[in-house]
């Protein structure tokens, strides 16, 4: 792995690639730590270059190609904040109360001129109108009293209350959206408030989708013995659907055949930026998915993970399409999926920030590892320490292929490679599955 700085920020490169010759070859390699395969999946994803214009309205979710600045200021003039009178300061002299003369009204939208008035003069003005020339503070109407074309005030306002000055929550020019953010609701609610009417964004990525696995049907089929449900295409259909950066081809089951895998292959590397896979990459003699990824030039660069579940995963190119190929068994996929193929994903799209959001908690339970093998556990919130921090429950760790306690998961908790034990009260990283 090398390391290298690129505008202050620190970018993995892969060192050489494995460049298996068989299947065999690709079940031979050595086994890596989680970190590094995170790394090198990174590093393999490289931007997609494509931009487009869109509007506003079909803007939301892409990644925004370049910084957006804003055209003017917000608001883009001084304002009321409030209903009331529209006066000047100077004007208050002596002690209170004061009375003055209302000379007009002012209401959102107006654009005429308040010039030359006299002095000890005040105007009608309602929430959102420009504030005159001139005038430089608003009185609540609630602080006020009139009577036919006379108000009188009984407090001395200060300079500025109840008036929103021009620029003072967006200056013009100022950043809105940074380059490599996905546009969010929010962001286009501010675009929108400064006149901005289409934004330039990077094409959504093309993620294709395979099963393998001559067992496999699929859910509200009938079930023959020894036949299972691919669970693990709905598991990545609705993770991928909380990525509006992305687009999914799916291309079903494929059984576990050669020559079928070969071709599912071919066409998803030719529609495809990125081709997730899963099950067919264990060592078994029906394991057939490394061997169609080889016939069509993969190059591997992770082939096993020292992380528990998900140690077979191989993650690589295809003619320089990233190829992920998860396990089969579903908490495997779950796992070596959102830790280590979400953030290269993440970065094939453009986003600048690839990586899953990890919140501190406490273990409250007690628990033996694998010392040298980065772990992940479901875990559920049991309390608060007396920090604040959440205390995890562990959930039965079970094997790979339970779905049950993945199910009762508020999210998972990560158990360092360095350590042989968890022990209670132990400071652990957690990630929500609400992340």
């Amino acid at each position: 792995m090398r390391e290298q700085t690129q505008g202050g920020a620190i970018v993995f490169h892969a060192a050489n690639r494995v460049l298996p010759a068989d299947c065999s070859a690709a079940q031979s390699g050595k086994t890596i730590a989680f970190e590094a395969a995170v790394a090198k999946a990174v590093a393999l994803a490289h931007t997609v270059r494509y931009r487009e214009h869109l509007s506003l309205a079909a803007s939301l979710g892409p990644v925004c190609a370049v910084a957006i600045h804003s055209p003017i200021a917000l608001p883009p003039f001084d304002n009321s904040a409030m209903d009331g009178f529209a006066v000047r300061t100077s004007d208050f002299n002596g002690d209170g109360p004061w009375t003055f003369r209302v000379a007009g009204r002012v209401a959102a939208g107006d654009v005429r001129a308040h010039d030359h008035l006299d002095p000890r003069t005040a105007l009608r003005i309602f929430t959102g109108a420009p504030v005159p020339a001139g005038f430089d503070a608003v009185v609540m109407q609630e602080q006020c009293e009139r009577s036919s074309d006379m108000v009188t005030v009984f407090e001395r306002p200060r300079r500025g209350r109840h008036v929103r000055l021009a620029g003072e929550d967006v200056g013009a020019g100022s950043e809105l959206v940074t380059r490599g953010k996905a546009l969010s609701a929010r962001d286009l609610t501010l675009l929108a408030a400064v006149g901005i009417a289409d934004v330039e964004v990077l094409r959504r990525i093309r993620i294709g989708l395979l099963s393998t696995g001559s067992e496999l049907k699929e859910p509200g089929e009938p079930l023959a013995h020894g036949q299972i449900y691919n669970s693990n295409r709905v598991m990545l259909r609705s993770l991928l659907a909380a990525c509006p950066w992305a687009e999914v081809v799916d291309f079903g089951i494929v059984p576990d055949s050669p020559d079928l895998l070969a071709d599912a292959v071919e066409r998803a590397v030719a529609s495809c930026d990125a081709l997730v896979t899963t099950g067919g990459v264990s060592a078994g003699e029906e394991d057939h998915m490394i061997a169609a990824a080889l016939q069509h030039g993969a190059r591997l660069d992770v082939l096993k993970v020292a992380m528990r579940p998900g140690k077979p995963l191989k993650v690589g190119t295809i003619q320089s399409k990233l190829f992920a190929g998860l396990p089969g068994n579903p908490n495997a996929a779950l796992v070596a999926f959102r830790q280590i193929i979400l953030p290269a994903l993440r970065r094939l799209a453009g986003l600048t920030e690839v990586q899953p959001q990890w919140f501190s908690a406490v273990a409250g339970f007690t628990c033996k590892k694998r010392q040298g093998r980065t772990e992940f556990a479901p875990v559920r919130i049991s309390g608060r320490s007396e920090t604040g921090e959440p205390v995890l429950e562990l959930i039965e760790r079970g094997s790979s292929a339970n779905l049950m306690a993945i199910a009762l998961a508020d999210g998972i908790a990560l158990f360092p490679a360095e350590v042989a034990e968890i022990t209670d009260s132990m400071p652990l990283r957690y990630e929500p599955f609400s992340n």
